[in-house]
């Protein structure tokens, strides 16, 4: 599913809502997900999961064409793991 079919879908749910309020609610979402984790912060959202920045530490990577060393810099990269109840729901017969 991307953006557009989930603001969609939305939008069908809750007809007493105009769908360019979804649209800005879905987006204050991701940006309030994104900003937090830019801080380093930690978002949880219940039954869900959990989004979270991993730190990659520096090393020597090497070229695969080449064979040649490179240095690949320290990095900073998202996390997410999925929560208990989401994790149950994927795992259930009948998918509900």
């Amino acid at each position: 599913m991307i953006k557009s079919e989930l603001i969609q879908r939305l939008a069908e749910a809750n007809p007493h809502l105009y769908q360019r309020d979804v649209e800005r609610i879905v987006s204050t979402v991701f940006e309030e997900i994104g900003a937090a984790l830019q801080r380093g912060d930690r978002v949880e959202l219940r039954g869900f999961g959990a989004f979270s920045v991993k730190r990659r530490p520096a090393r020597i990577g090497r070229n695969p064409r080449t064979g040649e060393q490179v240095q690949v810099a320290e990095k900073h990269v998202p996390f997410f793991k999925s929560g208990k109840e989401l994790r149950e729901r994927l795992n259930t017969e009948d998918g509900e």
